[in-house]
């Protein structure tokens, strides 16, 4: 670069969470301990909130059949239910917690009308 000059970013809403999703995703295995070709991948964004949720779940159970997310788990729901998993994704350890589909369940249908 040449002396004095600055080289600029800007990006907006849907670039930063393309980068974010993107990021995440590229680091999946090491982030969740999880192999990545094995699972599906659900995520959602609170622009207000600045919280993003990442989730994965196993892809397909012992027949092979593929297991989806159950419909009454909300995605925008479980971002203003769930707590904070880590306060930052750069620290060692364990930045994830785990959830049953039930779990996740029973708290959006707890939280379901604070969601709308």
């Amino acid at each position: 670069m040449k002396e004095k000059t600055v080289r600029v970013i800007k990006i907006g809403k849907k670039a930063l969470y393309e980068f974010l999703y993107e990021n995440i995703i590229s680091q999946e295995e090491s982030l969740l301990q999880v192999p990545a070709t094995e699972v599906m991948n659900s995520f959602a964004m609170d622009w207000e909130k600045g919280e993003f949720i990442f989730m994965a779940h196993q892809a397909e159970d012992a027949d092979g059949e593929l297991i989806s997310l159950p419909k009454e788990i909300q995605l925008e729901i479980l971002l203003k239910a769930l707590p904070e998993t880590a306060e930052s994704l750069l620290e060692r350890g364990k930045v994830y917690r785990d959830y049953s589909f039930e779990e996740l369940k029973e708290l959006c249908g707890e939280n379901g009308d604070a969601g709308k």
